[in-house]
C-alpha cells in the first residue's frame, strides 16, 4: 500500500467522529456545484447507480427499503430521483451488464450521477462481481465519472453505507475493508465530490447501539438482516446522503427540505411489481405535505 493510500485509510478511521460532530451542512448563500445555468427551464434529475442498499424494492420484499426510495423526501420538488440501483450489483457487474448505458442516454447537463458501490465489489469468491479496491474498483469508478462528465452532468461518489456489526463491547465495526479509502482516493484524484456515508453511518450506528439499530435494519420474524434497511433506516440514510450533498455544495440549501423533520415511516410505499420496460416509472414514497418527485426504476 502506498503512503497516499495509508493516509486515506487513517483519515477514514477518524472521519466518522469528525463528520458526526459537525452540524448538518447549511451552506447558506453558497452556490451549488451542480446547479444548472440561471433560468434553466427543466426539472433536474439525480440519477442513482448502486446496489441493493439503495435500490427500489417491491411488495414481495417489504419491509426491506432502499435508501434511494426515501431520498425524494429530502429534495426540493423541482428535483427528481431516477433510481437505477439494482440488487446484487458491483461496479463490475453493473458496467458489464450495460446498466450505465441507459443512464448516459437520459442524463443531461446539470443533472447529477450519484454512485454508491462496494458491498458486492468485496465478494472475492464471485469473479462476475469482485474488484480489487486499489485497481479495478477505482478504474470502474472512473468510468462512471467520465461518463457523467461527457454528458455535462456532475458525478458524485458515495462511500458504501455500513452494515450493522458490533464488537462484544458495543463498538460499531467497519465491514468494507479498503473500499471506502479507495473511493476517497479516487474522488480526490478525479476532483469529484465525495459523500462519506460509510463514516457517517458508522457514527450513527454507534450512537444508536446494538439494540436500537435493529429497528433500522430489515429485522423481521423471518430473518435478521444486518445489511438492508427497513423504512426508518432508509429514511435516516437518505437524510445523511442529503446532508452530505449540502456539505459538499453539490446541492444548494434551496434544493433540499425537511432535513430536521421527522418523516413518518408509513410514507414509504412498495409498488406491487417491477414496471415493464419502457413503462411509467414507479414511486417509492408518498407525499409529505406536498407532492413528491417520482423515484424512477429501470431494472429489466
Amino acid at each position: 500500500m502506498s503512503v497516499g493510500r495509508r493516509a486515506f485509510v487513517t483519515a477514514g478511521a477518524g472521519l466518522a467522529l469528525a463528520l458526526a460532530g459537525a452540524p448538518a451542512a447549511r451552506a447558506q448563500g453558497l452556490p451549488s456545484r451542480g446547479l444548472p445555468p440561471q433560468g434553466h427551464p427543466r426539472m433536474r434529475t439525480v440519477f442513482l447507480a448502486g446496489d441493493s442498499t439503495a435500490a427500489q424494492k417491491y411488495a414481495d420484499a417489504a419491509p426491506e427499503t432502499g435508501w434511494g426510495m426515501a431520498l425524494p423526501f429530502f429534495l426540493h420538488k423541482d428535483l427528481t430521483v431516477a433510481n437505477h440501483a439494482v440488487n446484487g450489483r458491483s461496479t463490475k457487474s453493473f458496467l458489464d451488464e450495460g446498466r450505465l448505458d441507459p443512464i448516459l442516454t437520459a442524463i443531461r447537463p446539470g443533472d447529477l450521477l450519484l454512485v454508491q458501490f462496494g458491498h458486492n465489489d468485496e465478494k472475492t469468491a464471485d469473479p462476475t462481481r469482485y474488484t480489487e479496491p486499489w485497481t479495478t474498483y477505482q478504474d470502474n469508478l472512473r468510468v462512471f465519472v467520465e461518463g457523467a462528465r461527457s454528458r455535462g452532468a456532475l458525478p458524485v461518489l458515495a462511500a458504501s453505507v455500513e452494515r450493522r456489526k458490533f464488537a462484544a463491547d458495543g463498538t460499531a465495526l467497519r465491514t468494507h475493508g479498503a473500499y471506502p479509502a479507495a473511493m476517497r482516493e479516487a474522488a480526490l484524484e478525479a476532483d469529484v465530490p465525495l459523500l462519506d456515508i460509510e463514516a457517517l453511518s458508522l457514527a450513527l450506528w454507534q450512537r444508536l447501539g446494538p439494540e436500537a439499530t435493529k429497528t433500522y435494519f430489515n429485522w423481521t420474524a423471518a430473518e435478521q438482516d444486518n445489511t438492508h434497511f427497513n423504512p426508518p433506516g432508509a429514511i435516516e440514510v437518505a437524510r445523511l446522503v442529503t446532508a452530505e450533498l449540502l456539505r459538499t455544495h453539490v446541492l444548494a440549501p434551496r434544493e433540499t427540505r425537511r432535513l430536521d423533520d421527522e418523516i413518518p415511516a408509513d410514507r414509504i410505499t412498495w409498488p406491487a411489481s417491477e414496471p415493464v420496460s419502457g413503462s411509467q416509472p414507479v414511486s417509492g414514497s408518498q407525499p409529505v405535505s406536498e407532492s413528491q418527485p417520482v423515484s424512477e426504476e429501470s431494472r429489466p
